[in-house]
């Protein structure tokens, strides 16, 4: 099927947006945004459950038990992320690159699969990742599963209120093309707090 015109700059940005964040992620190298590479080890198990302050909301061990102000674990598995109902607490919770990822991770295979799959999975069945190398890979599938959704798409579909069923977001209020857009902010976003992360790690947030 032929990619929408619509689609096709949303879909490249995407593309980008991953491969940017899987690079800074698991390297060897990333994109430095002025056209060369720059060297970065593979994300740790020490990096990704560093916490930058305390009470932090992160990923963590069931039998452990939520963070403060969290109220349970989200998920499914031996691991969770600490989550609240709304209204959220406030001031928001900082949060670690585990649970960054772990929610990115989750809503691009939510919406993947309310969009061309099962129309099924929800929150608590969804796995989170208790090492690094695991949420990277999830990501990845995540992140693919996404991709292909938006590949189904034609011009109907785009125009389509509800055409994504993913239950914990407006996406019955909203055309598909405007939660194609959507998706690829939180990417944005939530790529340039974990990219953030790893750098204040590496200048000094080491344990020990």
């Amino acid at each position: 099927m032929t990619t929408p015109t619509r689609l096709r700059p949303l879909l490249d940005q995407f593309d980008h947006a991953c491969a940017r964040l899987l690079g800074r992620l698991a390297g060897p190298v990333m994109d430095s945004g002025d056209g060369t590479d720059t060297r970065v080890h593979p994300l740790t198990d020490d990096e990704y459950f560093w916490e930058p302050v305390p009470g932090c909301w992160s990923v963590r061990r069931r039998t452990d038990g939520p963070a403060p102000r969290a109220t349970h674990l989200a998920g499914g598995g031996a691991w969770g992320r600490d989550a609240a109902p709304y209204p959220h607490p406030w001031p928001p919770p900082v949060t670690t690159l585990a649970w960054r990822l772990s929610h990115l991770t989750e809503m691009l295979a939510l919406r993947a699969d309310h969009t061309t799959g099962s129309r099924s999975a929800t929150r608590a069945e969804h796995p989170v990742s208790g090492d690094a190398a695991a949420a990277v890979a999830a990501f990845t599938a995540g992140a693919a599963a996404w991709r292909q959704a938006l590949l189904s798409a034609d011009d109907t579909a785009l125009d389509t209120v509800g055409h994504c069923a993913y239950p914990y977001g407006s996406d019955a209020e909203e055309p598909f093309l405007d939660i194609v857009w959507w998706v690829n902010q939180e990417v944005l976003h939530h790529g340039a707090e974990i990219a953030l992360l790893r750098d204040l790690y590496r200048a000094g947030g080491r344990p020990g």
